[in-house]
């Protein structure tokens, strides 16, 4: 039980320190837009605390099915990271966006494409 004490104590100590930091959103694909063809629309999400967040990916302003999640990781300075993905097939017509809920906020990142 000792042992658990010296552990835990540091641990919240860290997190007592860490500050609140709004998330850094990076919107692109896997490989280089082409229209009509499949592709991976990413949205990777970093340097946010605390860890409570939402990422959706929306085609057209809608949350687009089946996306995959990493799991949340940790940065050196108690910042955190995450990542989501789905397969797209992108279009002149349809919008792609990232939104993400961040300590009581909301934010859309649009996808551009470098056509």
């Amino acid at each position: 039980m000792q042992g658990f004490v010296f552990i835990l104590l540091p641990a919240l100590i860290c997190c007592s320190l860490a500050k609140d930091a709004p998330p850094k959103v990076q919107v692109y694909t896997r490989v280089q837009e082409e229209i009509g063809k499949a592709n991976i629309l990413i949205c990777h999400v970093t340097c946010f605390y605390p860890p409570l967040i939402t990422i959706d990916l929306l085609k057209n302003g809608e949350t687009i099915p089946k996306a995959n999640q990493t799991e949340l990781g940790f940065e050196d300075n108690w910042n955190y990271h995450l990542t989501k993905s789905v397969a797209v097939t992108l279009t002149q017509e349809d919008k792609f966006s990232c939104r993400v809920k961040h300590l009581g906020k909301s934010k859309d990142h649009h996808f551009e494409l470098s056509l």
